[in-house]
């Protein structure tokens, strides 16, 4: 068996499809009364609409500022979840742990962002970059991009577009990503999918002066201003904005099902719909309160026993992996950190949510927090820091001016101090049901302290098992010494090794890998696509030029080119 495949995946794999056949003789032979008796079959294709920078400010939730009749429809066709957490409030940490199931701080992945810095950036701050070299996130070597593991299993994979994963995927990982990627490109009408669809237009960036603004949905006089944000004209209009975006969103959202029903496939497709982290307006985007990390989740099954159903359970990314797995009907393998909440595979919890904010690109600070949706507790081990990061990107946001000018003023209220102090507290404590908006610090107050002793131990235990990386404060020493093995420079993935046989009347290549946890992918005459090589390959009897790829994430890939020559 070729290298990064264990055997007992294999094995399961191959169950796996036996059991889809089995299920689809069964279901095909049985009387029509008695199907009605039975669970629903597994689904086959599954569609995860990705959205950016988003809070659950939604019609399903309770936030009727703008129509959002498509998700609505969603969630009164399937589940609505009240307490889904991103691990961490900003994009590519977030993601992944999103492709991985794997904490980010486990894998090296926590900073915003790894990789080289742009030439703006190191102008804007000089110093700090200094001595962290362009890296990926190096996870463990059996950890896979999930999608690699459906494409094994059969699966059409597709995404549309972003990735921004901290790390450069492996060829394996899709069938197809890009602008153009779609379900509809498979090659077998009758061939599963798992699609992702990334929805940019509620992204941070949407709110910026000079960005060509959305048709105008939201009077700014209507919306409600947060308390810990000063109410002004430029405060409630890049509000109004965002919930313009996110009208525009939720058509999108209705063309995406649309194909779907129009192609029939509707009753054969889970539907998963979230937000990479909360909303991108100051002290929500890139800070562990609510406001940054709590996310909307729907996820719409086929059979008409989900519908309208409200979920209370707490779920964060590192489960969304193996759910989208045990949704297919697919084992997670163990190595994922978080577990399934849905689907065939549905394990129990302990009923938290960990999160963690690292380096905002050139701001440092350190933050790890806990949530069980109703309470939680931030632990700031960089107190010395401002709350609100001065991130140059943030700065484009026009309200940003009126947060600068409120600390300025010292005019700011009770509320508002997390915008204008300059230091933090080492603890912070929040009763969510009473403080929603999380302004009143109660970690002083004796009646929550056992509660608080309760989830000051178990962000201890998760911090001690999962191995934070980022409690390491030289991050470039985190780089060599724990994801490159002491190594001054990015590994590079060994080069793949052909082996051809005599295999049942032809002749196979025994594809491997010295690399260990490198993915291996192999491609015909120039073909667009990788195919993850999974056991022995049929060489043609044409022959033609066969490509290898060796990819292990994090480090560098290898391509090797053979020319395959006609047998005989």
């Amino acid at each position: 068996m070729e290298c990064g495949v264990p055997r007992s995946y294999a094995v399961l794999m191959i169950q796996w499809h036996s059991l889809i056949v089995f299920l689809a003789l069964t279901l095909s032979s049985a009387p029509a009364g008695a199907i009605d008796q039975e669970a629903p079959p597994t689904p086959r294709n599954l569609v995860w609409i990705t959205i950016e920078d988003m809070s659950p400010w939604l019609g399903c939730y309770g936030d009727r500022t703008v129509p959002t009749p498509n998700l609505d429809r969603l969630a009164a066709e399937g589940v609505r979840y009240t307490n889904a957490f991103a691990t961490t409030p900003v994009c590519a940490p977030s993601r992944s742990t999103l492709i991985t199931g794997c904490w980010a701080t486990r894998i090296g992945s926590m900073h915003m962002r790894t990789g080289k810095p742009s030439a703006a950036a190191i102008a804007r701050h000089p110093d700090a970059y200094l001595e962290i070299p362009d890296y990926e996130a190096v996870p463990p070597p059996a950890v896979r991009c999930f999608p690699e593991l459906l494409r094994a299993a059969g699966w059409y994979c597709t995404n549309r577009a972003k990735t921004d994963y901290q790390f450069k995927a492996p060829g394996t990982t899709w069938d197809r990503s890009g602008r153009r990627a779609h379900w509809r490109r498979r090659p077998h009408a009758d061939q599963p999918f798992f699609a992702v669809f990334n929805l940019v237009v509620t992204h941070e960036s949407g709110t910026f002066a000079r960005r060509k603004r959305q048709p105008r949905v939201c009077d700014p006089d209507t919306v409600a201003v947060p308390p810990y944000l000063p109410d002004s004209p430029r405060t409630r209009n890049d509000i109004a904005r965002t919930y313009d975006n996110i009208a525009v969103m939720d058509r999108q959202v209705g063309i995406l099902i649309d194909e779907l029903e129009q192609a029939g496939l509707l009753d054969d497709t889970v539907v998963m719909v979230f937000s990479d982290h909360g909303v991108g307006l100051p002290r929500g985007k890139r800070c562990v309160y609510d406001s940054g990390t709590r996310v909307p989740l729907i996820i719409r099954w086929p059979d008409a026993g989900h519908r309208g159903q409200v979920e209370d359970r707490v779920v964060s990314f590192e489960d969304f992996a193996p759910t989208a797995l045990s949704i297919l009907g697919v084992a997670p393998p163990s190595w994922m950190d978080g577990i399934a909440f849905a689907g065939e595979f549905e394990a129990a919890d302990d009923g938290f949510a960990y999160l963690h904010a690292d380096r905002m690109d050139a701001v440092r600070d350190r933050t790890r927090a806990i949530t069980d949706g109703r309470y939680r507790y931030v632990r700031n081990l960089m107190p010395d820091r401002p709350r609100l990061y001065d991130v140059a990107y943030s700065e484009r946001i026009p309200m940003k001016a009126e947060v600068h000018a409120l600390r300025a003023s010292g005019d700011a209220t009770p509320a508002q101090w997390q915008l204008v102090e300059p230091t933090k507290p080492s603890e912070e404590f929040y009763d969510l049901r009473h403080d929603p908006h999380e302004v009143r610090n109660l970690i002083a107050n004796p009646l929550h302290a056992a509660r608080i002793r309760i989830m000051q131990k178990a962000l201890d235990a998760w911090i001690r098992e999962t191995g934070d990386l980022g409690l390491i404060e030289d991050e470039g020493e985190m780089v060599r010494t724990r994801l490159w093995n002491d190594a001054v420079r990015k590994p590079a993935t060994a080069p793949a090794i052909l082996t051809v046989v005599e295999r049942d009347g032809g002749r196979r290549a025994e594809i491997s890998c010295p690399t260990e946890g490198a993915s291996i992918g192999f491609r015909w005459n120039w073909e667009k696509a990788w195919t993850p090589a999974n056991g022995l390959i049929a060489l043609p009897p044409e022959g033609g030029i066969l490509e290898l790829l060796t990819h292990r994430i994090g480090f560098e890939p290898r391509i090797l080119r053979w020319s395959i020559s006609p047998a005989g």
